[in-house]
């Protein structure tokens, strides 16, 4: 008997249904910001944590470099951290980003859905200058 195998999608849903049932409907407000700023974007599981990457054309790079990907979940202290490894070439003026960190990483806090909602047109913004500086 051959083994399904889960799409990527159907993992990050399993992921979510273990989640704390408080905090689902915010994850999921911003998983559907996420992936309905670009056709490009997609999901998968990576890092133990749900985690948004880019799917268009790119030009080579090494894979140990994370080009392809955007925007990972985790989850601490009561708190949505959506982690962007390279965030900083976002220049992210808004406020919604925050941290220094030398890898260039940034993160988003979200503590309810007042707050995702609050944050849905910059997070959109910011989603969509990310594809634009893509290496195409």
């Amino acid at each position: 008997m051959a083994k399904t195998t889960l799409t990527e999608t159907e993992q990050v849903k399993a992921h979510i249904q273990l989640l704390d049932p408080a905090i689902i409907p915010i994850f999921e407000a911003i998983r559907h910001i996420i992936l309905s700023a670009h056709k490009d974007i997609a999901e998968r599981i990576k890092w133990n944590n749900p985690s948004f990457y880019f799917t268009g054309e790119m030009a080579d790079f090494n894979p140990k470099e994370y080009k392809r990907d955007i925007a990972v979940f985790n989850l601490h202290k009561n708190r949505i951290m959506l982690v962007f490894p390279s965030g900083a070439k976002l220049n992210d003026k808004s406020g919604l980003l925050s941290g220094d960190y030398t890898d260039g990483r940034r993160i988003a806090i979200f503590t309810n859905l007042e707050d995702v909602q609050h944050h849905e047109k910059t997070l959109k913004q910011l989603l969509t200058r990310w594809v634009e500086l893509v290496d195409k």
